[in-house]
């Protein structure tokens, strides 16, 4: 497996909408991790050159993520929440698309990559099947058990579990207004879970941004850790600059759908809190909410903007990305020799 080739277990989060750059993906990939391009909200042909600009600066390997579509929202669920934003903000035409999902699973079948990741939902196991026969590896995002026994079922070879913490949308299969008032599952609890229940390798994903963080997880079990937050603010990334005062702040993070219709956890501001029961509608409100978070940036303005970042965002350092993966390994090997000097009885 990819991971048993790699000289530390950190795999680098692909955040989408900006923040995911070739540079980025290539230094944790020469720096011993494994990079990874968002392909989120890009068209095949975009994604396409980005792999070639990421293989033209590393020979390493890298992964690319791609989002899974949803079903289409019907306009009723959402067009009263669209009208209200259009009385305060400019806003544009709600939407569903694909994520150019066939374009883009054609295209990295065609140009295999190392790893092909999957958040918001399952590939088919024939969908999967062509990702392995071109020489890719498949992991997929789960957040429970069931999803976890989903994917083992559909062929993944492995399974990111999200925790709670972790910034940007939540990447559970099916989203429900429902299921908001249930307890999302903490990463550690999550990789306790997966262990016990799937016989997958388990990349770890939610709040780590220190040596420690990294350490807790594999001590959990996990084979590796996905880290995204903490490298919001490395040069390499194309982190907005209004989110990369966010990430340097102390400020909370809150879940919330007001955004996009999905979920996602970001710095707490105002239009969070002004708008706490938006509809579930991903991508329509996405695209909706496009122009006034664009003008937000420009005059910057960041009370209505996203400020995607998980719970530890305040403990991500200013550093390029290969020097970060070399200070968390090292970090993560001092606190698990810490943590095996400790007596434990009978030991």
């Amino acid at each position: 497996m990819v991971l048993d080739e790699l000289n530390t277990p950190i795999v680098l989060a692909p955040m989408a909408g900006g923040p995911s750059t070739p540079e980025l993906a290539a230094a944790v990939s020469e720096a011993g991790g494994l990079g990874f391009l968002a392909a989120g909200y890009l068209t095949a042909a975009d994604l396409a050159d980005r792999i070639k600009r990421t293989r033209a600066i590393t020979t390493a390997s890298f992964g690319v993520n791609l989002f899974y579509p949803s079903a289409p929202t019907p306009a009723d669920r959402f067009a009263a929440y669209v009208a209200e934003l259009g009385r305060d903000f400019p806003v544009g035409e709600p939407r569903h698309d694909t994520d150019d999902w066939d374009a883009k699973l054609d295209l990295l079948i065609a140009e295999p990559v190392a790893v092909v990741s999957v958040t918001f939902g399952c590939p088919s196991a024939d969908e999967v099947a062509r990702l392995h026969a071109a020489g890719s590896e498949v992991w997929v995002t789960v957040t429970s058990v069931a999803e976890a026994r989903q994917a083992a079922d559909a062929g993944a070879d492995a399974l990111i579990a999200q925790g709670a913490e972790a910034g940007g949308h939540r990447g559970v299969f099916t989203d429900r207004a429902e299921d908001d008032a249930v307890d999302a599952l903490g990463l550690l609890t999550l990789v306790q879970l997966l262990t016990a229940a799937v016989d997958r390798p388990v990349i770890a994903a939610g709040g780590i941004s220190t040596g420690a963080g990294l350490a807790s997880v594999l001590a959990a079990g996990a084979a590796a850790a996905q880290i995204g937050t903490a490298f919001l603010r490395s040069p390499e990334a194309g982190t907005a600059p209004l989110l990369r005062d966010a990430v340097a702040s102390a400020a909370p993070t809150q879940l919330t759908r007001a955004f996009t219709g999905r979920r996602a956890r970001g710095v707490r501001n105002k239009f969070m809190t002004d708008h706490p029961d938006a509809p579930v509608a991903y991508p329509e409100i996405h695209y909706a909410t496009g122009p006034l978070r664009a003008a937000a940036r420009s005059e910057g303005n960041a009370d209505a903007v996203n400020l995607w970042a998980g719970q530890a965002h305040s403990l991500a350092p200013e550093l390029p990305a290969g020097e970060l993966v070399r200070q968390l390994s090292a970090e993560a090997k001092t606190a698990l020799e810490k943590a095996l000097s400790r007596p434990i009885q009978g030991c």
